[in-house]
Formats: structure tokens, sequence, C-alpha cells
């Protein structure tokens, strides 16, 4: 296992506990190599200087004091200062870089977001923003660049999660600006919050309670990197089930789940209704178009039609980009920079990056936002559903994958989606759409009844991800009886799935 075969996008990530199935990929000397060519690259690319100050934190991975003792070892040879900042959430390690309490260079979160207890990785940042896919290419290619300074760097430590806590509950009240109840808004409303026992625990009693909520019934708030519970994830089934059974029980108003390093969040109402997903971005962008009419939304491509004509019929425009958190959110500063307001960049599993919060995708200030909305609506007598009345929802959806077997996946990949846009076009009932900017998308009418399915290539894994929608009960079938009609003839695609 090299460094490269370690890059995930625009992180780090490898396996970083042995089991009985997997050997470490993330080693001591891997990660130390990383630090190495990280200190080379805020020197060489960044402009910082040799004595630079670094933050690292992590969140409950049971790795992570391992990886923390390697990295600080590393870069205090390098000359670099460290603020060891303990338990923190993605978004919190970016703000060391802003917050005047701490203006460090760079941040490090030791983080494998929500895959299972022996992964961990990196996730990097400077005051710019996160890394970039080039950034790592150049970390990884400059690994070898070890530099021992003379006077080695110190270490401290600070307590970036109660101050960041800290910030929230300040922005929200400012945010709420109850003349008659500032300090406690959120008085009289029950929430619980599900931290799956990563990092998000803190938005129950440091933000929640601190602004008066009721938090009876929070569950999973403990840091524990076994992940006893449920996997740490608002875009699984059985984590949403979870906090939905914790809703319903403790009769709460609202519940919040949190992935592992809080850059991902999801809601579930009074009803047991599931904000995620699809119902997710229409809340985030009805607030949005609010406040800014007109805004274009960016999201990824498997976001619903009947999402872009909710947008629409507020007053805004959707505008699909491709898969990727990061991708999403340069799109919305590509168009910023283009002269077309763009407010938010969200993808379907939760990430939402917020222009007013640096376009940092922070699963925390998205909560917060809603909040914000949502105790007004309470004085109105009105609840989060109130703003989705209008979002149409599919009588039928599904999202499958069909593996590549081919060696090289990609470009077989590539091939399969050139000739099924071939086959969409002499099909009856199908229509390519021509706004889209991943992979195939079809809109189907007649006898495939009223929806639209994407096929694309996943981003890392030789994998071709199917999602389908359909506005009857049984469309997504007849839909992929038709794809398993295509597949049929492409003996290195596993299509047994289709027939599930």
């Amino acid at each position: 296992m090299t460094l490269k075969d370690l890059q995930n996008g625009s992180d780090i990530r490898g396996i970083a506990i042995e089991t009985d199935k997997y050997q470490v990929t993330l080693t001591d000397e891997h990660v130390a190599a990383i630090a190495t060519g990280f200190a080379a690259w805020l020197r060489d690319v960044k402009g910082a200087s040799d004595k630079a100050r670094v933050a690292i934190g992590h969140d409950s991975r049971l790795s992570a004091g391992r990886i923390k003792d390697v990295l600080t070892a590393s870069l205090t040879r390098s000359g670099l200062d460290v603020v060891d900042v303990g338990l923190a959430t993605t978004p919190a390690m970016f703000m060391a870089t802003q917050y005047d309490g701490y203006k460090c260079d760079a941040a490090i979160m030791i983080t494998a977001s929500h895959l299972p207890y022996f992964y961990n990785g990196l996730k990097l940042f400077t005051r710019d923003g996160g890394a970039e896919h080039e950034d790592i290419d150049y970390i990884v290619e400059n690994a070898g660049q070890v530099f021992v300074a003379k006077v080695a760097g110190s270490v401290t430590e600070k307590p970036l999660l109660q101050d960041y806590a800290a910030d929230l509950v300040g922005k929200i009240r400012v945010g709420i600006d109850d003349a008659t109840n500032y300090e406690r808004p959120l008085a009289g409303s029950h929430i619980v919050v599900d931290a799956g026992n990563g990092a998000g625990g803190f938005f129950a009693t440091d933000v929640l309670a601190e602004l008066g909520a009721d938090i009876t019934g929070s569950q999973f708030l403990d840091p524990d990197g076994n992940f006893p519970n449920h996997i740490p994830n608002p875009d699984n089934n059985e984590a949403m089930a979870s906090l939905k059974e914790a809703v319903a029980t403790n009769k709460a108003d609202l519940g919040v789940i949190f992935d592992t390093d809080v850059d991902r969040a999801a809601i579930v109402d009074k009803d047991g209704e599931s904000l995620n997903r699809n119902p997710l971005i229409a809340v985030i962008s009805a607030i949005v178009l609010e406040e800014h009419p007109g805004t274009t939304i960016v999201t990824d491509s498997t976001t619903s039609t009947h999402l872009e004509h909710f947008i629409a019929n507020l007053g805004g425009k959707q505008h699909r980009f491709k898969r990727g958190y990061r991708n999403v959110i340069n799109e919305a500063i590509r168009l910023n920079e283009a002269g077309t307001q763009s407010e938010i960049a969200i993808e379907v599993s939760g990430h939402a990056a917020l222009k007013e919060n640096y376009f940092l995708d922070d699963g925390a200030y998205l909560i917060a936002k809603i909040l914000m909305r949502y105790a007004k609506l309470r004085k109105e007598g009105k609840d989060l559903a109130d703003l989705t009345r209008d979002l149409q929802v599919p009588a039928d959806n599904d999202e499958i994958r069909l593996s590549i077997l081919a060696e090289n996946f990609k470009t077989y990949g590539l091939a399969v989606l050139k000739d099924f846009e071939a086959f969409v076009e002499k099909t009856d009932g199908l229509a390519i759409e021509p706004a889209n900017q991943e992979g195939v998308r079809v809109n189907t009418e007649g006898s495939f009844g009223n929806g639209w399915f994407l096929l694309r290539m996943s981003l890392h894994e030789p994998v071709m991800p199917v999602n389908l929608e359909s506005d009857e009960i049984g469309g997504t079938g007849k839909i992929k009886a038709a794809l398993q009609e295509f597949f049929a003839n492409y003996a290195e695609i596993d299509s047994s799935s289709l027939q599930k």
C-alpha cells in the first residue's frame, strides 16, 4: 500500500486498526510521511512561515490518539507549533484558522467520517478552506522532504469544541432575535440529538440546552469509537430509524442526527417524518430563498426532479452538479465568481455549505440555521413541515449499484455510458435530460410512467450507481426491466441487483 493509495479525493483514508480481515494501511510511517508532505505544502505552496501554527483534532475513533501523536511528533520536528484541541468536529477544525483566539495557519482533522471503526483518515485545512485533490497530490509527492528544524515546535492545548459551541449559541441567539427571551430562545422546545457516539454530543449539552431546549431522550452522546449502537450516518436507514424511535418515545418536537465528525446532519420532525436527502434540501432551500430571493441552489446530480420544481416555485433555481461535497462547493464558489448568486451548496448525503459560513460543509451550522427559522415558525403556530408542504414525493424510488468486473473499470464504464445514451435515444418513453453534469440522466414517460433515473460512474469505486424515481407504484420496476435488457449485453457488468 503506497501513500497514493490512501488518497480519497481531497482526503486521506485507510485502515487504522488491524482486524481479522484487514491489515493496517494508515501506518505510523505513512502518517509521519503525510505530515512531512503537509509541512512542505504549507511552506512551499501556501507561503506559511517556518513557525506556522497547526491545530490537530479528532473525532471519537479508537485510533485517533496514535495518529495524533505521530502527526504532532513529525510536525514539531519540522519546527511547526501544534495546537492540540482534542475531541473536535471537522467544521470546528476549520474555524481554528478563523477564530482570533487561535489564529492557526492550518488544521488537521483526524476522521474517516461514517466508515467502520477500523478506518481513519485526515482532512486538511488552511485559512483558505479545505485542501483540494491537487493539494493532496502535492503532499503525497513531497512526503519524502524531511526537514528537521534547529528549534522544535511547541505543543499547546486549547478547548476548541467548547469555543465552537459558544460561537454557535451566539449565532443562534442573534438569528432568532427573541427580545422576550434572548438568552433561552428555544425554551419550550423538546429536541433530541442522536450523535451516534461520534463527536456531535456537544450539540445537545453545550448548544441546545444552553438555548433553553429540553434535550431529554437524546442518545449516544458519549464518544465511543466502537460505534456500538448504530453507524453515525444521517444517510443510513438504521440510524434514521433509531432517531425516529427516540422522537416518538420522548414525544419530542424535533430530532437531530449527525455523522461522526459533524459535517453532515439530518432531522426528524414531531410526526416522525425524515427531513433528510431531498426534503432536507427543500427545507434549507426555502429558508435561504426567503433571505436571498432568486438565488441558485447547487446540488449533486442525484437530486429529485420534484425538488427542482419546488425550488423553481419558490423563485429560485436548482443547479445540479457532480457528486462529491468538494465538487458542489467549488461549483457554488465558481458561480458566484462568475456573477451568479449562489448562497448554498448541498448534497443529498447531508453535506451542506452556506456562503455566509465560509462555504464550509458544517452539519451543526446547518441545524443552527434551520433552528433559527424553526423558532420563528413556532411563534406563528407553524412547524418545519410547513416549509415543504408543496414538495411532491415520488411514489416509488430506489438506488442500486452495478459492479464493474473489468480490470480497467473506468474506461469500460465510460464506454458503457456512451452505448447507454444510444439505447435511450431509440427507446420509446425514455428521453435524455440535457441539463446534466454527470452520467446519463433520463426522464421517463408513457409506458414507464412519469419519473427519472440516473446512471453514472462512482467517483472512486468500480461501480455504476443507479438512482430511480417514479410517480407510480411499481414504476421503478419497469425502468429496471429496461436496464436489464440493456445490461444483458455486457458480461463485465454484474447487473444481478436489478432483479431484486
